[in-house]
């Protein structure tokens, strides 16, 4: 029996005086709406109608439940209503999970026109290169690269980055420039651990893969690390532009291989499936994917690609 129904009926039956008259203004029958009323005695323990061919009077505990009903019923209503305000207006927390370097690069310095827009809504960004499981650690909306392990998820694309092999102008000029993935083999590469194969970077040339085999005396799992030490001419390495596109653009970076790199990587923000998503959700996600259709950006210090 659902409780909240055989209430809602039970009322009405007091207000009408009538189980036909329930029945027809709920779409049921007659029966149905007698057995619903008898189940919610059966289950108070208590006489809530007096029944004869000609009239329904509640009982003592009859008029107290329908009064309790009437109060219930109403909670309800009204909560529904906030839920549904909430629904519709962007306030609340939104809980944000991202890597540490596009957080820091691409995210943070966009949140001041994101609150500008809904000063009402709360950002908490968790920061981290590690896939986190958005149920087990809590999180709304994350910003998740390239392809997509969790299929259960829903996913929104809202970028694509190249991937651009880049080293300082003072490392290229003592160490040379390459001018084919193989020449890396004679270079010091910045290594990304995160990735599948890490001791390989991939290339295409003639519309075919290749996988240089590539080295170094770095290597992280943090791409902070792999920005900072690429600023510092530690070495050379496969980024993406949405790591470097800044320094590329003022000069402080050289891009090489350019014709010989793969297809961009696709960014989402993905969240949990659900029946509803609060309009703080889409809020925050319609931002970003306005303001990450060129995720090369900082800040606004990046041309279009």
């Amino acid at each position: 029996m659902d409780r909240l129904s055989a209430m809602n009926m039970f009322i009405r039956v007091v207000e009408t005086g009538s189980f036909s008259a329930v029945a027809k203004e709920l779409g049921s029958t007659q029966p149905t709406v007698s057995k619903n009323i008898a189940e919610l005695e059966s289950w108070l323990g208590a006489k809530l109608l007096n029944r004869s061919t000609r009239s329904l009077r509640l009982t003592e505990t009859g008029a107290d439940y329908y009064e309790r009903c009437v109060a219930i019923l109403q909670d309800v209503e009204d909560a529904e209503q906030n839920v549904g305000l909430l629904q519709t207006q962007p306030k609340g927390l939104v809980r944000v999970s991202a890597a540490v370097a596009f957080g820091r690069l691409h995210i943070v310095p966009r949140l001041e026109g994101f609150y500008e827009s809904f000063p009402d809504i709360r950002i908490d960004i968790s920061l981290n290169d590690r896939i986190v499981d958005l149920v087990e650690d809590g999180i709304d909306v994350a910003f998740r690269m390239g392809n997509l392990r969790d299929s259960n998820l829903i996913a929104r694309k809202v970028c694509a980055s190249p991937t651009l092999t880049v080293a300082k102008p003072e490392y290229l000029k003592k160490h040379g420039m390459p001018t084919h993935p193989r020449d890396l083999k004679d270079h010091n590469y910045i290594v990304y651990t995160d990735l599948g194969n890490f001791e390989h970077s991939t290339f295409v040339e003639d519309s075919e893969q290749l996988h240089i085999k590539v080295a170094g005396n770095l290597q992280s799992n943090n791409s902070e690390v792999l920005r900072s030490a690429l600023l510092s001419g530690l070495g050379i390495s496969s980024v993406p532009k949405w790591l470097v596109g800044d320094k590329v653009v003022d000069g402080s970076l050289v891009e090489v291989l350019a014709d010989y790199q793969p297809g961009p990587t696709s960014i989402h923000v993905v969240y949990s499936p659900g029946r509803h998503l609060p309009s703080k959700f889409r809020c925050f996600m319609d931002y970003f994917a306005d303001q990450f259709r060129d995720c090369s950006v900082i800040n606004g210090q990046v041309g279009s690609e």
